[in-house]
């Protein structure tokens, strides 16, 4: 069976096989030649098993890992997958052993760095990878908050802070009809917004056989192409859909002689299953974590002796402090209270890879639509469009049908009324004057959700599209980079009616009153503005009215991004500046004296510009990349366009930091007039072996705004080798 690796002047792969099969596996094999080290990080990762050479730092992910029992899920899911789908499961079973060929013969200089020799993936280590990626997505630590506002605040505070919180994900994507395009066909653009990972979380790549020929972004560990691709004559593209999905269940668990039991909503206590599993840690101690699963689900945070990591060091002493969850006692009836996670793949053993094949094989919108109707996690806004004018704009995974406080705050294990007891159906949405928008905003998906992004996003995206009738596939960069920040407008409405400055202060009022509101990387009235936001946004947070929320309960540390009260103010800015009423806090006091401190703060660097502070944090493995070559040192971190509600979503956290660990993980332009005609782009590269040609080169595209052409004549692309 022959087999053929082609790369394009990016280092692209785009592979070419006789079956479905035989692909599947090409596609693993070069993975790993690209990717050895990311793949085996998130194979680690997937298992709970990445602080035995990552160190402490990755300890509570790893306990998190065990608790929820994401690998045990894999597991069952994929034997659900030989079931139901065995043709599916030979597919995955492929692209892994074309993974294991791959990583034998890896080379990549961080193994050496931290001491580890690559691994063997399992056949449902894809499905790990995956569940492991996408966990967090729906981002139910979120629920953790808004009961510790309801508590601290009153339960008008859940609105109060509600915002994109600091630990979400979310994509700008927009679908254009033939109607408002010059060629008579749709496009389909966007951008991803994910933590921006080197290695990158998306890798271009094609994949060609007898069956389908498909370009798209693929998630490395995982075959095909699920999230974003285009097959000549159908393209699709996702955003998250802030669905809410999963549930936390306060329980009351008990010790007995015999193990662990937690009351239901019966009134009966019932026996937990219980187990014991070590974690290694690179310089330092052995972890036993205690796993346990109530009917609910996997206990992630607490047990019978109350709240804590539920780690124990192998000679028994107790990690954390053991304090307790919920009520200041922490006790019902004396029993102290844990929280168990409810995720539908662990109720449905199902993960939804029984997709990925069909999408591959797609021809129309009808085909797309299909497939998605088996989608399961996460829960997406898909749009899709097809060569005979077919569109589609529609939800796709599975929400369970449950109470409605089940969304927005814990639910109590040991009270009738919070089951599952079905799942809803996806809803759909047409077009609007020939466009569609997605941007993680209330809209099609809002039945469906607690908590969505800002609609400044959306509603720029709209705006710019309406600004003219007709939209090629090269006018779509403009708006991927486009940088106005329609959220400022409530801390400049309240700096226009700030009276009595005088001096640098007053200077600095009008500065900003006449700025473009553009978060351009050299603009230095955004950086006055983000400045100001950032002194306003301290000040409330250190405001006594908030000192209750300061110190969150003993969660897990992997929970603290959705805990921390800084962040959350910042996020919630808006919302806290338009209240009317905002309990008692003087904010144009606040506002006043931030406004003092940016104005001496730019009277000893009057020329600071945005891009100064505003630059990009990738998250990678090893913080300190020891494994890089010599001749190919990591950038110096690059100034960024952009903020955190711009359609240019690059992320910092007001009153925090401005550097960006989020934003735009690729971008994508698919032409259904001419599939050649299409556009993408990745923060770093194609390859993750330091010192690679590919390995940064292309950066710059990104940092300008620039996407490079998706090159499907295999006459225009390099051969790299014959395999098979």
């Amino acid at each position: 069976m022959t087999t053929e690796i082609y790369r394009d002047a990016w280092g692209v792969p785009h592979l070419r096989a006789d079956s479905a099969l035989a692909l599947a596996r090409l596609q693993g094999l070069v993975t790993a030649r690209d990717r050895a080290w990311q793949l085996e990080v998130e194979r680690h990762r997937a298992r709970g098993a990445s602080a035995a050479f990552l160190g402490p730092d990755a300890l509570s992910w790893d306990v998190f890992v065990r608790r929820a029992r994401l690998d045990d899920t894999a597991r069952r899911c994929f034997s659900a997958l030989e079931r139901q789908d065995p043709e599916t499961a030979d597919w995955v079973r492929a692209y892994v052993d074309g993974v294991n060929e791959g990583l034998a013969a890896a080379d990549a200089p961080e193994f050496a760095a931290v001491g580890l020799a690559p691994g063997r993936w399992e056949p449902w280590t894809p499905l790990a990878v995956w569940l492991a990626t996408h966990i967090l997505f729906a981002g139910f630590p979120a629920k953790l908050w808004r009961e510790e506002a309801a508590r601290r605040l009153g339960p008008g505070a859940v609105g109060l802070f509600a915002a994109d919180g600091p630990g979400s994900a979310g994509s700008n994507g927009w679908l254009v009809s033939g109607d408002r395009t010059v060629t008579g066909q749709a496009v389909i653009a966007g951008d991803p917004h994910r933590f921006v990972e080197d290695p990158g979380v998306y890798q271009q790549i094609r994949l060609a056989c007898d069956e389908f020929d498909v370009v798209g972004l693929a998630v490395p560990g995982v075959p095909g192409i699920a999230h974003f691709g285009h097959t000549g004559t159908v393209a699709w593209a996702i955003t998250n859909a802030m669905a809410d999905y999963q549930d936390l269940y306060r329980e009351r668990l008990r010790r007995t002689g015999t193990g662990v039991e937690a009351l239901g909503p019966d009134g009966v206590w019932r026996r937990v299953a219980r187990h014991t599993e070590p974690v290694r840690v690179a310089g330092g101690d052995t972890v036993e974590v205690e796993v346990l699963e109530t009917e609910r689900g996997p206990v992630i945070a607490g047990g019978p002796e109350g709240l804590g990591d539920g780690e124990r060091l192998v000679d028994g002493e107790v990690l954390g402090d053991g304090e307790s969850l919920g009520d200041s006692e922490g006790l019902v009836d004396g029993a102290p209270l844990a929280l168990a996670l409810r995720y539908p793949p662990r109720v449905t053993a199902d993960l939804g890879f029984q997709a990925l094949l069909p999408l591959l094989r797609a021809r129309r919108v009808a085909d797309v639509d299909r497939a998605f109707d088996l989608w399961a996690e996460p829960v997406d806004v898909v749009q899709a469009a097809d060569v005979e004018g077919g569109l589609l704009h529609r939800v796709a995974g599975r929400v369970p049908l449950r109470a409605e406080s089940n969304g927005a705050r814990l639910a109590p294990a040991w009270e009738p009324g919070h089951e599952w007891t079905g799942w809803h159906e996806m809803p759909r949405a047409g077009l609007t004057d020939g466009v569609a928008v997605m941007a993680n905003q209330r809209g099609v998906a809002t039945e469906l959700g607690v908590e969505f992004a800002a609609p400044h996003r959306a509603d720029r995206i709209r705006a710019l599209l309406a600004q003219r009738r007709r939209w090629s596939a090269s006018d779509m960069p403009a708006l991927h980079t486009d940088t106005y920040l329609a959220s400022a407008a409530p801390l400049l409405d309240r700096l226009s009616a700030l009276e009595g400055l005088t001096g640098p202060a007053a200077d600095l009022r009008e500065r900003l009153l006449r700025w473009d509101r553009r978060m351009d990387a050299d603009s230095r009235d955004a950086a006055r503005f983000a400045t100001l936001r950032s002194a306003l946004v301290r000040r409330l947070a250190a405001h006594p009215a908030f000192a209750g929320l300061t110190t969150p309960p003993a969660y897990p540390e992997v929970f603290l991004p959705w805990l921390a009260l800084l962040p959350r103010v910042g996020f919630a800015l808006e919302h806290l500046l338009r209240a009317r009423e905002l309990y008692g806090i003087d904010r144009q006091r606040l506002l006043r004296e931030a406004v003092e401190e940016t104005a001496e703060t730019f009277a000893a660097q009057p020329d600071a510009r945005w891009g100064d502070t505003h630059r990009l944090a990738p998250w990678r493995a090893l913080p300190d990349p020891s494994g890089e070559a010599p001749d190919a040192p990591v950038p110096e971190a690059p100034a960024l366009d952009g903020d955190h509600d711009c359609v240019l979503c690059t992320s910092a956290v007001p009153g925090w930091t401005d550097l960006a660990a989020r934003g735009p993980a690729a971008r994508y332009v698919w032409d259904l007039a001419r599939r050649e005609d299409s556009l993408w782009v990745v923060p770093f590269g194609a390859s993750g072996l330091p010192g690679h040609p590919h390995h940064h080169d292309q950066l710059p595209l990104w940092l300008e705004g620039e996407l490079a052409p998706v090159v499907t004549d295999w006459a225009l692309l390099t051969k790299e080798s014959d395999h098979g």
